[in-house]
């Protein structure tokens, strides 16, 4: 096995406990002897949700070996809450040991600097490799197999069973519901998140009248009436979008192959040819479908008339930036509601509201980026939001929000740019539907829809403003090298069949922060030129780079040789870097992709 670096891994530190582990405590020497895998992620990140779905496969295929730590590593106040934590282990159903690490103290002994991010620590308890982002199950396998043979042969591995205990099931009607639509019926139709499944209830919100799928959904969570009386479901894990036809039971596949969407697949095509990425809502509006396409930050539609798919707005980078929907950044949209002059837009890594209009023009109404949130009512510009989850559009023309990390309902209306607060106390709302003059929460960490009269007038709560706790980084003036850091893994060599196969987008909040440096290319190395006169702000990195297998035999690759394709695998994140100016900051900026920093 290849030298690597000995680096020992700082102890696991969390001021929330540990989860999954019946009531057991853990430091480092007790999972002396086995393979250990952090993966510091935090509930609100879809990218970290997909890397739970990768780790399953290895976590079953090394059980005796592996043990897989989450590090719940908060961005959002809401998140560092103990009860929101255990809520969200159930929720995406973690499989595996759980430390709850509200003061960010184990990510910053680790030096983390995005979500999610696995590091592998090895039998002996040194540091071995760090990975950011999404992609790179296939790589620590290969690592974990080449660990696993050298310290058997050592006599310093230890196999059997890990320290994960599952926690006792609770019976609720439904379980974390993300989503609701009125049936023509007047019965309700829920996504039964959890339980992977979909509900109908009565009218009266709580009788259960019918659960369906059958194995079918994973996870679904947007529902949207479509013109035939089908509604069509957001299938988030599946990739895929479903239709449900409510008066025979039918269930098909009207977009998405069940695989993920990844950079340089198509973005347009017959709909069942076209790879999705967690669908997390949708809203009929104008002639077609529309998807809010969480896992790429953009959104999608489908035209039923011609079977297709296409992306209708973002870029796939992360961020708030308004215009032409081409143009348009957004930062994992997750709720729709739609009128007949515009399509607003729950948009929650920014804590935003957004719409589009009829010209296809992409607008923020309350929001300011990825860092700034908190309860704050009043006017639109100064006002705050914590995650929102979903979009309600109301008879006057104002949308209710379901300010999910806020566990409020509020309300913005576009005549006076005001935002006010309509209902507190509700436990991370994801949705709401309008019933008459009432208004029905998914109340979804209750497990239950929740029905509350429109008030006449807002309620009012004491303003509070957060930012990330994340600390900045002080960078010096003038010129920053920025390095990408990314080694391919054993086994793996770059793909560069078709040309470059890295790709490096930087730029920044403020703009003016950069006065040179910014914009794509290959190389993932850049020099950057900060400008002294802004003293703060957000540099916005976004990495890939695609790795092929290689013929272990001739040390090419098979497609060299004639033979068949080797399999590749995309490796990419986007990170949001809080810097702040000074004489005394650095001059290099270090983003680990794949690998270890050696510089």
């Amino acid at each position: 096995m290849a030298t690597r670096a000995r680096v020992r891994a700082p102890e696991l530190i969390g001021k929330g406990g540990w989860l999954n582990t019946g009531g057991n405590q853990y430091t480092l020497a007790d999972l002396r002897g086995r393979i250990v895998v952090l993966d510091f992620w935090t509930f609100c990140c879809i990218n970290c949700l997909h890397v739970l779905d990768e780790l399953r496969e290895l976590e079953e295929k090394h059980r005796d070996t592996v043990v897989i730590i989450g590090v719940h590593s908060p961005k959002f106040v809401h998140e560092a809450e103990h009860q929101a934590v255990v809520d969200a282990v159930e929720r995406y159903q973690v499989h595996h040991p759980v430390l709850d690490d509200p003061e960010l103290a184990t990510w910053k002994q680790y030096a983390v600097r995005a979500w999610p991010t696995l590091v592998v620590i090895d039998p002996e308890g040194y540091v071995v490799a760090q990975h950011a982002g999404e992609g790179h199950a296939h790589a620590i396998e290969k690592l974990v197999e080449e660990l696993e043979a050298a310290h058997a042969a050592k006599g310093t591995l230890r196999r059997g069973d890990g320290p994960y205990v599952a926690p006792e099931p609770v019976a609720t009607d439904l379980r974390f519901p993300g989503k609701a639509v009125l049936l023509p019926s007047g019965n309700f139709l829920v996504s039964d998140s959890t339980r992977n499944q979909l509900v109908e209830l009565e009218p009266d919100g709580e009788s259960v009248v019918r659960r369906i799928g059958d194995g079918r959904f994973n996870e679904p969570q947007g529902l949207a009436l479509l013109p035939d009386g089908r509604v069509a479901v957001a299938d988030t894990v599946n990739h895929a979008i479903r239709a449900y036809d409510p008066e025979t039971g039918v269930i098909e596949t009207i977009a998405g192959t069940g695989r993920q969407w990844w950079q340089g697949s198509p973005t347009s095509g017959p709909a069942l040819e076209v790879a999705l990425s967690s669908p997390w809502d949708l809203a009929w509006w104008g002639d077609r479908l529309w998807i809010a396409m969480a896992g790429v930050h953009q959104l999608w539609s489908y035209d039923p008339a011609a079977g297709t798919v296409e992306v209708a707005a973002g870029t796939t980078n992360e961020g708030l930036v308004d215009g032409p929907a081409a143009e348009a950044w957004f930062a994992q949209p997750s709720g729709l509601a739609a009128t007949e002059e515009r399509l607003w837009i729950a948009d929650s890594e920014t804590s935003a509201v957004r719409w589009i209009d009829r010209d296809l023009v992409v607008h923020t109404a309350v929001g300011t980026g990825l860092f700034d949130f908190g309860h704050r009512d009043g006017a639109a510009d100064q006002a705050l939001l914590q995650h929102p989850l979903g979009v309600t559009a109301l008879p006057d023309g104002s949308v209710a929000i379901s300010d999910t990390y806020n566990h409020a309902l509020r309300r913005f209306d576009p005549a006076t740019g005001e935002v006010t607060t309509l209902a507190t106390d509700v436990r991370e709302p994801s949705g709401a539907v309008l019933v008459g003059d009432d208004i029905v929460v998914v109340e979804s960490a209750r497990h239950r829809l929740t029905r509350l009269r429109l008030p006449e007038e807002a309620v009012r709560v004491e303003a509070v403003a957060h930012r990330t706790r994340r600390a900045a980084t002080e960078v010096a003036p003038g010129t920053l090298r920025l390095d990408v850091v990314f080694q391919a893994p054993a086994g793996q060599k770059l793909d560069t069949r078709y040309g470059p196969s890295t790709r490096l987008l930087v730029s920044s909040t403020p703009p003016e922060l950069l006065r040179g440096g910014g914009g794509a290319g290959s190389d993932l190395s850049r020099e950057l030129e900060i400008d002294p006169a802004v003293t703060e702000g957000v540099l916005h990195v976004s990495a890939m780079a695609a790795s092929c297998d290689d013929d272990p035999a001739e040390g090419t690759s098979r497609s060299e040789t004639g033979g068949e394709y080797p399999a590749c695998h995309v490796h990419q994140q986007d990170w949001g870097v809080p810097v702040r100016v000074s004489s005394d900051g650095v001059s290099r900026l270090p983003l680990v992709l794949a690998g270890m920093d050696e510089a």
